[in-house]
C-alpha cells in the first residue's frame, strides 16, 4: 500500500495544481492500493472546497465511496504516539494530519508516500529513524 498525503490528492483533482500532471503521471505508474487516514480526508476536503468549490471536493468524496483507496483508522492507543511525533516536529510545525501519516507508515512498516510537500516528509522519520520514500519525485 502506497501512503497519500493532502497535497497528492489536491493535485490529483485539480488541474490547475502546479503537481498535477505529476500527480496523475504517478498515479498511472503505480499499481498498488492507496491508504490514508481520516485527517488527510478532511484537509483534502477544505482545501478543495477553499480553492476550488464544492464540485471539487465532491469529486474526491466519491473517490472515496468507490473506494479509490483505503482509510488508517486511528486507535485510542495511538493518543500518545501522535502527540509525541507533533511536539518532536512542533518547529514545523507539524500538524495533526502529517502526524497521522508518520504513524501510518510505522504500522505499515515503510514510508513509501505521495506527497508535494516536500520540506516536511524528507524530514519526518517513521519510527524515528526510517526516512520516507516520496515517490512524487
Amino acid at each position: 500500500m502506497i501512503i497519500t498525503d493532502s497535497g497528492f490528492w489536491v493535485a490529483l483533482v485539480n488541474p490547475n495544481d502546479n503537481y498535477h500532471r505529476i500527480a496523475v503521471s504517478a498515479l498511472e505508474k503505480i499499481n498498488e492500493p492507496l491508504i490514508t487516514t481520516y485527517p488527510v480526508i478532511t484537509e483534502v476536503c477544505h482545501l478543495l472546497l477553499q480553492r476550488r468549490g464544492r464540485q471539487f471536493m465532491l469529486a474526491f468524496m466519491q473517490s472515496y465511496q468507490q473506494d479509490a483507496f483505503s482509510v488508517y483508522s486511528i486507535e485510542t492507543a495511538d493518543k500518545k504516539r501522535l502527540l509525541e511525533l507533533m511536539q518532536q516536529y512542533s518547529d514545523l510545525p507539524m500538524d495533526f494530519a502529517d502526524a497521522s501519516l508518520v504513524l501510518l507508515a510505522e504500522h505499515l512498516g515503510h514510508g513509501r508516500i505521495l506527497s508535494t510537500d516536500k520540506r516536511d516528509f524528507h524530514t519526518y522519520r517513521w519510527k524515528n529513524i526510517q526516512p520516507f520514500s516520496n515517490l512524487l519525485e
